[in-house]
């Protein structure tokens, strides 16, 4: 029987030098989040396990943002127009666009679709002349271009070292990404109404988050800055937290908020949240 050479001193050396430092690398690793099914609902506020987010107004400054879009048009173009009325009036189609698909007069539509009919609408209105088609779609896409609010990135992160972190937006999903990687946000997972081809507050909106995440409902917590979302999304079985972005609409329209007891949570933002979450 042959017998085996011991390897080198300096061989068993480096060989010790390398298991130590995997060690010492493995040791600054992120703990990966346990959702075990049996695990402590003492450590999740009344059983919560996931948060899906409202998008735009909540997480990501819409007015602000489109103002900005606009003003960047107005220096190419030499357009001469009140910037903070316009996007208040994009947005404000965005509700009769949407009924449209709801009452059957549209077939299922995406968001970005029917941006861009507010928009054509607008432009005819505002005298926006002389856009070529490029322009047009390049301004339709400032949606895709929305900044987050100053808490954003900082309260997602600490929420999501806890919990299930999603959207759950009326934007369809390729919009929805856009915003994300423009923003620099990390969801889990995108979830979208297109999913569902049934926009908010339609009941099937709200449910295919828990049914996507295999939760129930009552584990699934919406995290929106509109009172009438909430409540739509309290009537399907969901938990609640409204945060208050008091500028949504623009300075000019500062929001009044709801009762601070007729939600779940009420918080002033993300990391308002994340602190009465645990997170």
């Amino acid at each position: 029987m042959t017998k085996k050479t011991p390897a080198p001193a300096s061989i068993q050396r480096r060989q010790l030098l390398t298991l130590f430092a995997s060690a010492a690398a493995l040791a600054f690793l992120p703990m990966p989040k346990v959702f075990a099914a049996n695990a402590s609902t003492a450590e999740f506020p009344l059983g919560v396990r996931a948060l899906v987010f409202d998008v735009f107004g909540t997480v990501v400054d819409w007015h602000s943002s489109i103002v900005r879009e606009g003003q960047m048009l107005a220096n190419e173009k030499g357009f001469d127009v009140d910037w903070s009325e316009f996007a208040s009036r994009w947005r404000a189609g965005y509700g009769p666009s949407m009924n449209l698909v709801r009452n059957g007069d549209l077939p299922w539509t995406k968001l970005d679709t029917l941006h861009r009919m507010v928009l054509d609408e607008l432009v005819v209105e505002y005298g926006l002349e002389g856009l070529s088609e490029a322009e047009l779609q390049h301004f339709n896409f400032a949606w895709h271009r929305l900044m987050p609010w100053p808490d954003t990135l900082a309260g997602l992160n600490r929420l999501r070292n806890k919990y299930t972190i999603a959207s759950l937006s009326n934007g369809n999903v390729s919009l929805l990404v856009d915003i994300a990687k423009n923003a620099g946000i990390q969801w889990d997972t995108v979830l979208s109404a297109e999913l569902s081809r049934h926009y908010k507050p339609d009941p099937e909106a709200y449910l295919k988050a828990p049914e996507l995440l295999s939760l129930p409902p009552e584990q699934v917590m919406l995290v929106a800055t509109h009172p009438s979302d909430l409540r739509s999304a309290a009537k399907t079985g969901l938990r609640t937290a409204y945060v208050h972005r008091a500028l949504e609409a623009g300075p000019e329209r500062p929001k009044v908020p709801p009762a601070r007891n007729e939600f779940d949570f009420f918080a002033d933002d993300f990391l308002d949240l994340a602190r009465q979450l645990g997170a």
